[in-house]
């Protein structure tokens, strides 16, 4: 097993590399405007999940996944060249949810924003039902019960 730090540093090295091979040398057409979010390597350093989006419609989302599944060896053989671990860790892609997840929160406080608005908008239009203050009160003249 290896340290908790020495694992996220590798991730975070490995994420950087990945993205600069996708930006700079991975020419495949099928890939579209890919963001690579975030990256977990297991505590044996064997493995690697790579977590990315993908801007565009499902389509050019597919497409980019198989690009990334296609270029997955070559990404992996650098990734062990500018890391110097020992065995270079397995490379597996999945989208992140997260953007997604986030824009319909967005659009989900948006509406409740709306609803929130309305009901103001119509407290201050509302009037009592009954007297403003429906509390009994005694009369002027009377005077209150007071305990013998």
């Amino acid at each position: 097993m290896v340290d908790a730090a020495r694992a996220r540093k590798l991730a975070d090295r490995i994420q950087q590399i990945v993205a600069e091979m996708l930006e700079r040398r991975i020419k495949d057409p099928r890939l579209g405007f890919v963001t690579v979010t975030d990256t977990r390597v297991t505590a044996d350093l064997r493995e690697a999940t790579v977590f990315y989006t993908v801007f565009g419609s499902e389509a050019e989302r597919a497409d980019s996944a198989a690009a990334l599944e296609s270029a997955k060896g070559i990404l992996r053989s650098e990734v062990g060249r500018q890391t110097g671990v020992r065995f270079a860790p397995t490379l597996t892609f999945k989208h992140d949810p997260l953007p997604d997840s986030a824009r319909h929160l967005d659009d989900l406080i948006n509406a409740a924003r709306a609803r929130d608005a309305e009901v103001a908008r119509q407290a201050k239009e509302a009037a009592y039902a009954g007297d403003a203050d429906p509390y009994r009160k005694p009369d002027e003249g009377e005077a209150e019960d007071e305990p013998a």
